[in-house]
């Protein structure tokens, strides 16, 4: 099968967390005898940040982190869409992508006769509905929404005939336990700032509990100001920058524990959705304690995977029991790797993708262009 994904980056992942899994899923379709190409803007706000940021070296290692990475670039103000899809099987377009070549892929698709999917991993439909509501899909197959209350949005506000939830995953080529690593300090956080929709949270489940507990501690990430700098500063908390995703299993690696403080929106308003950050720290077996989200989906078992901090005081008593109580410390990293492996791995989305795929009716290709 010939699959042709569009999406704003494959290559830099600075502020850009969907290149981990949309990267793991495009290693599975070509390991399972599949063809993938991939197209990203020319323009694309990550990759030039990445280059401003850390230099043209950092394109150059991720290229060596994954020498199977092939992404061509387009320019939208000189794009054929129908030339570049002509002869695909299945067309998977991530929703960072423009309006105009979203709209174009639905219209080409009559003439070319692919499967034709948008991907949504994102709060936008919930946080910004009006720049959702101008994607057209009405030419589309359907949507693949990473949680069901997202999937659900899509066809009760018209905006996609059917929809499927297609959770992200760990890339286990890249997440997984690194043996022999030396221990260098108590608790790493990787995540970027965002727009400060969790700052709150992030002063209650993360930097406060780190001053009480007087924990040596370590951040990445990106899209920083000077006062939050200055608030990881004042509680210990060295923030380090951007950290190539490949690099991040070592990370963990040299850590006792991580955390996950989830963004508003995914705890007030999609419930179900983790974001792919706990799926990565699970993969490489570092113990995770979480902010509260509900697992409306039970993708894990709290308690059991992870454990769950409702507030600072109780992110507190986690964290001196996991980096003081050995047994608990492996029993999470051992319960909660054991599930990923079991359940959500890219390798898992990929058998759910095809499926899906085999469940569309056929189509007639038309004449193309070949």
């Amino acid at each position: 099968m010939r699959v042709v994904l569009f999406c704003h980056s494959l290559v830099s992942d600075w502020n850009h967390g969907n290149a981990h899994f949309l990267r793991g899923v495009v290693a599975e379709l070509l390991d399972r005898g599949h063809q993938v190409d991939v197209y990203e803007p020319l323009d694309g706000w990550s990759r030039a940040n990445l280059i401003v940021d850390q230099g043209p070296s950092a394109i150059a290692d991720v290229h060596r982190a994954f020498p199977w990475l092939r992404s061509t670039s387009y320019d939208e103000r000189d794009l054929d869409p129908i030339a570049l899809v002509d002869g695909a099987d299945l067309v998977l377009v991530h929703e960072w992508s423009p309006p105009a070549l979203v709209a174009a892929l639905g219209r080409a698709r009559a003439e070319c006769g692919y499967r034709l999917l948008f991907h949504d991993t994102h709060h936008r439909a919930v946080t910004d509905p009006e720049s959702m509501a101008r994607y057209d899909l009405s030419g589309y197959d359907g949507v693949l929404a990473f949680g069901a209350v997202l999937r659900d949005l899509y066809v009760e506000r018209g905006w996609a005939k059917q929809a499927w939830t297609w959770h992200e995953a760990a890339d286990a080529r890249t997440f997984h336990p690194i043996a022999g690593v030396v221990r260098r300090a108590d608790l790493v956080w990787v995540g970027n700032w965002g727009d400060g929709e969790r700052a709150a949270a992030l002063h209650e489940l993360l930097l406060q509990p780190v001053r009480r507990l007087g924990l040596r501690a370590q951040a990445y990430g990106v899209g920083y100001p000077p006062e939050a700098q200055q608030a990881f500063a004042a509680a210990g908390v060295r923030v380090a920058g951007w950290r190539a995703n490949h690099r991040v299993p070592a990370a963990f690696a040299a850590h006792g524990v991580t955390v996950h403080v989830p963004r508003r929106a995914y705890v007030e308003a999609l419930p179900g959705i983790p974001t792919i950050r706990p799926f990565e720290a699970l993969a490489c077996g570092i113990p995770l304690v979480s902010g509260p989200w509900d697992d409306a989906e039970g993708l894990f078992e709290p308690g059991r995977d992870f454990l769950v901090a409702g507030d600072g005081r109780a992110m507190d008593r986690h964290l001196d029991d996991v980096l003081h109580d050995p047994a608990l410390a492996a029993s999470l990293r051992d319960h909660g790797l054991a599930t990923v492996r079991a359940r959500h791995t890219c390798a898992h989305r990929v058998d759910e993708l095809l499926a899906i795929v085999a469940s569309l009716k056929p189509r007639n290709r038309g004449a193309g262009r070949g």
